[in-house]
């Protein structure tokens, strides 16, 4: 863990309680990783809502969709998480040639049904509220949708996962594309959540610091929050919501994304 890495995770963020608010785009933009669990796990901002984990158990990829070059500087993938199928999220063209032949993948039931038979192969499907296990790596599925009327289309209840991944006892939360549900407020002993946020597909930046509030995770990265066709969210502004965190952030970039 270098110098900058240990002063940015110590002081980038205060907040409630010990959470600590992660740039994600600032983090992308500049090519730099974050290092967390005594630094037995390294977090790759990519680009919007992907990401990749190095951990002891293996390389799990989070949504990689865009140019599979983007990756090319990160080892390859040993695992493959898919929240749900909007293009910002799930890409053939990208897991075709990220998704190696030893590669496991999990999806939701909906992504599954979409994935072209090469892609099924090692690719486990987990509904809301089901679990799984890479090794040592646990990973529950957990409910990603819309709680505000005139937004349930996009997110409808029942269809999309976030995630819980476990190893040796730190706790990642995943949001996928969501707004603050009864299962996200009820989440306990998270160590990192990345926590999605732009209009008029998830959530708002005032949601989503509520909703940390309740559940505080130690660290959290505020992403997705900049969509094609506007609805930006402001991450400065979802860091003073939760305690004032005077490094995080906006980058200029937020890809091709077809979707919130």
């Amino acid at each position: 863990m270098t110098q900058t890495r240990r002063s940015f995770l110590t002081h980038a963020g205060a907040a409630v309680g010990l959470i600590t608010v992660l740039p994600f785009s600032a983090r992308a933009a500049g090519h730099m990783s974050d290092v967390f669990a005594d630094g037995a796990i390294t977090v790759h901002p990519i680009a919007h809502a992907s990401f990749v984990m190095e951990t002891p158990a293996g390389v799990i990829y989070v949504d990689p969709v865009g140019d599979a070059a983007s990756y090319e500087s990160l080892p390859s993938a040993d695992y493959i998480l898919i929240t749900h199928e909007h293009g910002d999220h799930y890409n053939v063209d990208t897991l075709t040639a990220l998704k190696g032949d030893a590669t496991q993948m999990i999806t939701n039931p909906a992504v599954f049904e979409k994935l072209p038979e090469g892609l099924r192969n090692n690719t486990q499907v987990l509904a809301n509220g089901e679990s799984a296990a890479w090794g040592e790596i646990g990973v529950d599925a957990i409910p990603a949708y819309n709680t505000t009327e005139e937004r349930m289309n996009f997110h409808p209840e029942g269809r999309d996962n976030g995630y819980i991944v476990t190893l040796d006892g730190f706790r990642t939360y995943i949001s996928g594309d969501t707004e603050p549900t009864p299962e996200m407020l009820a989440l306990t002993d998270i160590d990192l959540a990345f926590l999605c946020m732009n209009l008029p597909f998830t959530q708002t930046a005032q949601q989503a610091a509520e909703a940390v509030k309740v559940f505080k995770p130690t660290y959290v990265y505020p992403y997705h929050y900049q969509g094609r066709d506007g609805g930006t969210q402001d991450p400065e502004q979802f860091a003073e919501l939760v305690g004032g965190a005077s490094e995080v952030k906006i980058g200029d970039w937020y890809g091709d994304h077809s979707h919130g």
